[in-house]
């Protein structure tokens, strides 16, 4: 069974969706491990809960980001973990993590990219504009949100959206999106060609996104 690490520095709700899904057999994986960089995160409960162990490495302690992800990289590889999904992790990551685990790497990210990358996603939307808002679990690469993209989902932007509104529903998204995401990863269905991700068996048809989740708040 594929080994997971998350990686994590907030609430963890991305990552309960992970654990709920694995309990479940959706992903034929297990969290192996993991690590937060913030020691009062309110993931590690998520994750004792669950009876996964917890690995806490503050990035406020090291000199680097290299030596920072030296250490993260040594507990994954401890726990022996084959994929790893950022589950509202707060950091970039360096060259050292990306090329170990390369194409190995999930993200999840509240806009439609390329549009709105980088933080604050949900308020870049509404800011410019867009009728159209949703979530994109992509591959880590070296630049910030530009790796290849696995899933997307959408929803519309109503004119009475709030940051916070938009933040909500697309979290519901998210909670769906990334596991399917994941599963496709660990049962080798997907392979890179050039920045394209070809998916093999997805479950989520791109078209019913929109029919899926309702458009009010």
């Amino acid at each position: 069974m594929t080994r997971i690490g998350v990686l994590a520095s907030g609430s963890g709700t991305n990552l309960q969706a992970i654990l709920d899904a694995c309990a479940a057999g959706t992903i034929p994986a297990q969290v192996a491990v993991v690590v937060v960089n913030v020691p009062a995160a309110p993931a590690k409960e998520r994750a004792l809960k669950s009876g996964v162990p917890v690995v806490t490495i503050d990035h406020r302690e090291f000199a680097s980001r290299a030596a920072f992800d030296t250490a993260v990289l040594a507990a994954l590889e401890l726990h022996q973990v084959e994929i790893v999904c950022l589950a509202g992790f707060l950091r970039l990551l360096s060259p050292l993590l990306i090329e170990h685990f390369k194409n190995k790497i999930l993200n999840i990210h509240p806009a439609l990219l390329p549009s709105w990358p980088g933080l604050h996603a949900q308020r870049q939307a509404l800011e410019g504009g867009a009728r159209f808002a949703g979530v994109t679990v992509h591959l880590v690469d070296s630049g910030t949100d530009t790796g290849p993209i696995l899933l997307q989902a959408v929803v519309p932007v109503l004119p009475s959206d709030t940051e916070e509104q938009l933040s909500m529903r697309l979290r519901v998204l998210e909670h769906r999106l990334y596991p399917e995401a994941i599963r496709l990863v660990a049962e080798g269905r997907v392979r890179i060609e050039g920045r394209r991700a070809i998916l093999d068996g997805a479950h989520w048809p791109a078209e019913e996104a929109a029919l899926w989740c309702p458009s009010v708040p």
